[in-house]
């Protein structure tokens, strides 16, 4: 029993060790390649998660391998921290994006999205202006409206695209507007346009690095993407939420058969 533990233990930490050197390497590629503000949001995360990833294994391996009780109990603590935090943040998630809904429009096949329909908390994350600052230049660098601008639709089959939450909070003015199509990026106002009711077509400009990236509709739209991403990371997070319960279980399993073996 005792090999067995330490011998699964050690060979699952050597599995997450080798996970966490293409995330480690991931993180400082991102560190000295990032050209935009995009690729700088992951590169600092990335290299923290490898880090920590591969110290806690190489902890686990070194520790199941040697029957070091010392760096067992110390990888059991970390290991329960981290499932700790895990659950918190998966539970945190779900919470803050439980609200939120897409709005289906007469006529269109694609919805449109209000930024009052998301958590409080949502909402003060891209109303903060460095933080929308920051959002705003990742959506222009990453050319986020360019496959609209060059699809060159008609206006039948433009109200007829499957339009992601982006590029229909971002990329065109709300429909409630309107204006004029011209293509996907481009409308025509009404000369004197200005509505007190409308801010968010007050704020449409038919420039590429301009378009509706200050509307409330395309903060709307990105935390509506966020909120889909959130989704898939709370799956992915139960899957590993069980990989790391079994692990600990068995460190714990580990340390009790070798806790007659000191540091």
């Amino acid at each position: 029993m005792v090999r067995l533990s330490n011998g699964l233990i050690g060979a699952l930490n050597v599995i997450t060790l080798m996970l966490s050197i293409p995330i480690l390497g991931s993180g400082i590629w991102l560190t000295q390649r990032a050209a935009t503000d995009c690729e700088r949001f992951l590169d600092v995360p990335l290299v923290a998660l490898g880090v920590f990833a591969f110290l806690v294994s190489l902890a686990g391996c070194v520790g199941a391998y040697f029957r070091n009780s010392c760096l067992l109990w110390l990888y059991l603590v970390v290991m329960l921290l981290l499932i700790i935090l895990l659950v918190c943040f998966t539970l945190f998630a779900f919470v803050v994006t439980n609200k939120g809904a897409s709005h289906a429009v007469s006529g269109r096949g694609f919805p449109e999205y209000r930024l009052g329909d998301y958590s409080h908390w949502l909402q003060r994350r891209v109303e903060t202006a460095k933080n929308w600052r920051s959002i705003r230049s990742c959506l222009v660098q990453g050319k986020a409206c360019k496959s609209l601008q060059n699809q060159n639709q008609t206006w039948d089959q433009f109200i007829d695209d499957n339009l992601s939450p982006i590029q229909s909070g971002c990329c065109k003015p709300p429909s409630a507007c309107n204006f004029t199509y011209v293509n996907g990026t481009a409308w025509t106002k009404p000369p004197g346009f200005y509505s007190s009711d409308l801010p968010d077509c007050n704020s449409w400009q038919n420039d590429p690095s301009t378009l509706c990236y200050d509307c409330q509709s395309c903060k709307a739209g990105v935390l509506a993407n966020l909120k889909h991403d959130w989704k898939k990371i709370a799956v992915i997070n139960f899957v590993l939420l069980i990989f790391l319960v079994v692990i600990y279980l068995i460190g714990c399993c580990a340390f009790r058969n070798d806790k007659d073996v000191h540091c």
